[in-house]
């Protein structure tokens, strides 16, 4: 990382302590931008405050999604999106987090926001650790501890918020959000359903009927779910770090209310909507499923039963690994290239035959053998196509 001083960075740095100013009611002046690498279109800088009046951080993250460039864009899960929706709902998300209580933020503290200028301030992490660059470590206890730290991190997230949709409901109606917002879940459910056809287009296979009954099942979580809490709906590893204090969870931009086994879900098939690959086994992922059942098992008695738990985590899995193979089976090159530079990508038919590895594991282990013969079908399948390659 190195200090910026492109016209960009320095519209970005005058538009917050502008922002800043009007909040504090006292000049606000920020120097010594260093560009921290944003995704998408968006400018991401650490600041240092020089002239603070009031008790504002010594260093700040700003944040900016410029207005020049409103036309939707293709994002790594390869639909139109409606970039100023993004913003309001990533805003928004920020807004929901900054108000828990402290030990329970996920992630940063959101210090002032501007709708016009698609501007978020927020509390500087510090020095953090990408998740991905512990995961990588070579270590099997860093690797080991850290995923543990990121399930039971995913687990108090979720406890804490909760029976707080409405309140999230509120803020999004504030912001003129709207369902048009949750694209995310959308796009998943039908990616969902048209996993079968494409298995059959594809491989020849067939879905037995019990796994489709659950896929069906497992499509509703996106959209329902009896365990429904917080989430920032994009779990890739390059946007979680772990520092002074614990795992932290960055980029809200699809935030929103879904069940919680699918956060879970989402870190045990190795972060299915990119194309990261996490060192898991199925240790890995008993020890991390249960690490999270400890820290929502008393805002969710039911899932101290180990029937209710094994199957909604398997319905999660299932979900998660579906989506995946709608996503990165096709040869789709626009996609597969937008994904490409998080630090965990692997090709795609790696990452999809470990995903489905994973779940034929979970399945066998858990008694499910309709689901763990579909699995291993379908690994048989994408094996043969890597060979082929």
């Amino acid at each position: 990382m190195t200090a910026t001083l492109a016209d960009p960075v320095s519209e970005v740095v005058q538009a917050a302590e502008k922002l800043l100013t009007r909040r504090t009611g006292a000049p606000v002046t920020l120097a010594d931008p260093i560009d921290l690498g944003g995704s998408g279109l968006s400018t991401v800088l650490r600041v240092r405050v020089a002239a603070n009046p009031f008790s504002l951080p010594r260093t700040l993250v700003l944040k900016q999604l410029p207005r020049t460039r409103a036309i939707g864009h293709v994002d790594f899960r390869g639909a139109e999106t409606d970039e100023e929706v993004a913003f309001l709902r990533e805003a928004v998300s920020y807004q929901f987090a900054t108000a828990l209580a402290k030990d329970n933020r996920p992630g940063a503290e959101l210090l002032a926001y501007d709708f016009e200028t698609r501007l978020l301030v927020l509390s500087d992490l510090g020095d953090a650790t990408p998740l991905a660059s512990l995961l990588r470590s070579g270590d099997a206890d860093t690797v080991g501890n850290t995923l543990m730290a990121l399930a039971q991190a995913l687990g108090r997230m979720h406890a804490a918020t909760v029976g707080r949709e409405e309140d999230f409901a509120a803020l999004l109606r504030r912001a003129d959000v709207g369902n048009a917002a949750d694209v995310m879940a959308r796009q998943a459910v039908q990616a969902v359903h048209a996993v079968p056809e494409l298995l059959a287009r594809d491989f020849g296979l067939t879905v037995p009927q019990s796994v489709l009954d659950r896929a069906d099942r497992a499509a509703n979580l996106f959209t329902g779910g009896r365990f429904r809490a917080f989430s920032p709906s994009d779990l890739c590893p390059d946007n979680v770090v772990v520092g002074d204090d614990g795992v932290q969870f960055l980029d809200y931009e699809w935030g929103g209310f879904r069940d919680a086994t699918l956060d879970i879900a989402y870190a045990l098939t190795s972060f299915p909507a990119c194309l990261c690959t996490a060192p898991l086994t199925l240790d890995r992922v008993r020890a991390m499923a249960d690490a999270w059942r400890a820290e929502v098992v008393a805002m969710w008695p039911q899932l101290a039963f180990d029937e209710v738990f094994v199957t909604r985590l398997l319905d999660a899995q299932l979900a998660c690994v579906w989506l995946s193979t709608e996503l990165y089976l096709p040869e789709d090159h626009a996609r597969i290239a937008s994904v490409r530079a998080h630090q965990l990508s692997v090709h795609r038919l790696d990452a999809l035959e470990a995903r489905w590895s994973l779940l034929a594991d979970f399945a066998a282990d858990t008694g499910h053998d309709d689901v763990a013969e579909h699995a291993r079908d379908v690994l048989s399948c994408i094996q043969g196509r890597r060979a082929d390659a």
